[in-house]
């Protein structure tokens, strides 16, 4: 992708070869999906490392980053690339590829605009990836790892499908061209959960959170309707009757949505 599609490529070699130190290649076969080739600046330390197993398969949505990307690399065995819209093929490109039978992880330095979109298509894959390490907008990784009294929506979804954390933060002027705000490394390290169950507890944070000034008891009486079936739960929790959704860990909405489902 170009500047114009939003795309800042990370120069900073210190950055790139940190990203893949912290990918996991103890295990055999190992299959890397990089979203967003870009340059080659992060495929060049991938195919860097000494594994024989080690297979990559680059997702480019530019056609002359696509062309650059073969060029440069010289058509190497190890890299596959793929022309498409990653938020339109990923899901399907993980069943034609049948990743089940392999152990792969999903990097990236993604684009701004397309985190929220691509972070919920990843928390509906069948069959999740053993790592995700993005390179992602600071405040949305603070965001995403948020706790007490900064708990937030997007924390508790994200965190009810992976458990989160920040490697690094990645200051503007190790990319070019330069963004207007820093980055993180993000790692996501995904769960098995039940999809069934996921849909309706997407739905309860939601409402949880839709109004976050007011207090738990107002939020969730919307949904219930029972606000005395509430006081009840949260007093069993000890959780204060004026309390906000943000004062939350996301353990305790998680027992709240049980204990109300």
């Amino acid at each position: 992708m170009t500047p114009k599609l939003g795309q800042h490529f990370l120069k900073n070699k210190y950055y790139l070869s940190l990203i893949v130190k912290n990918l996991n290649f103890k295990t055999r076969p190992n299959i890397i999906i990089e979203i967003g080739g870009g340059h080659g600046e992060l495929t060049l330390f991938l195919l860097k490392l000494p594994s024989p197993f080690l297979k990559i398969i680059a997702i480019e949505k530019d056609k002359k980053l696509i062309a650059e990307l073969k060029a440069k690399f010289n058509f190497d065995r190890r890299l596959e690339i793929i022309e498409g819209d990653v938020l339109k093929i990923l899901p399907n490109l993980i069943l034609k590829k049948k990743l089940k039978n392999f152990s792969y992880q999903i990097v990236g330095n993604i684009p701004y605009y397309l985190t929220g979109r691509l972070l919920r298509i990843l928390s509906e894959i069948k069959i999740p990836p053993e790592k995700i390490i993005f390179l992602v907008q600071k405040e949305v990784a603070e965001r995403i790892v948020a706790k007490p009294p900064l708990m937030n929506l997007l924390a508790a979804v994200i965190q009810y499908w992976s458990k989160p954390q920040i490697i690094k933060y990645v200051d503007r002027k190790n990319f070019s061209p330069p963004p207007k705000v820093n980055s993180a490394i993000l790692l996501l390290l995904p769960q098995k959960i039940n999809q069934k169950e996921a849909k309706k507890y997407y739905w309860f944070v939601k409402a949880l959170f839709k109004q976050p000034r007011k207090t738990i008891v107002n939020n969730l009486k919307l949904i219930t309707g029972d606000q005395g079936k509430i006081v009840n739960i949260l007093q069993s929790m000890q959780i204060n009757l004026n309390a906000r959704p943000q004062n939350l860990t996301f353990h305790q909405i998680l027992s709240l949505f049980k204990a109300l489902n």
